[in-house]
């Protein structure tokens, strides 16, 4: 007789679903380094792309231009997967003005010369509460348009997980007993 059959064992946990069942897409990331008419600061790094990595590019980072106008690196193998407890943050951003990637970056702070200092993608997604949580944690974050074949994809997948809470009508202040109100 198996553990969880006997009596008094404790019962199996709840199966969560694999990671096979969860969508994913794999991303690679393009940083650019753009020249700046500054005496303070010279350069500035920004987010240009994310792209679908089908494999392509490899699994390291790849400076794809420098010039004396600036860079380009590519930053590949980023997996974006889908969660049911996110479905909310995708809704949000699929009715966003323009549904967009979000991309959390750092500059690589190991690097002693300022110079050569790259930025660093650490995570990519689709989520705009993921997003502002990175926000509110001080990070550096920023958004690239969706084009429309990416879009209809997250779309589906919305449709299809989320549910919005219904909404819950609170009873006026001045209608509840003056021990039930709120003490402020």
């Amino acid at each position: 007789m198996a553990a969880a059959e006997q009596p008094g064992a404790p019962a199996s946990p709840p199966s969560v679903p694999a990671a096979a069942d969860r969508p994913a897409v794999t991303m690679a990331v393009v940083m650019r380094q753009v020249a700046l008419a500054s005496r303070w600061q010279p350069w500035k790094w920004e987010l240009e792309a994310v792209l679908p990595d089908l494999g392509e590019f490899g699994d390291t980072v790849q400076c794809l231009q420098q010039d004396e106008r600036g860079a380009r690196w590519l930053y590949p193998g980023f997996e974006v997967v889908l969660f049911r407890d996110q479905a909310e943050g995708y809704y949000l951003n699929l009715t966003s003005a323009h549904p967009c990637w979000f991309v959390l970056w750092r500059m690589d702070e190991t690097e002693p010369d300022e110079g050569l200092r790259r930025p660093v993608p650490m995570e990519v997604s689709l989520s705009y509460n993921e997003a502002g949580r990175w926000l509110d944690a001080g990070e550096t974050v920023e958004n690239v348009p969706l084009d429309a074949g990416q879009r209809d994809w997250l779309q589906a997948y919305v449709e299809q997980h989320y549910r919005p809470e219904p909404k819950k009508r609170r009873r006026p202040e001045s209608f509840k007993a003056p021990e039930e109100r709120a003490k402020y």
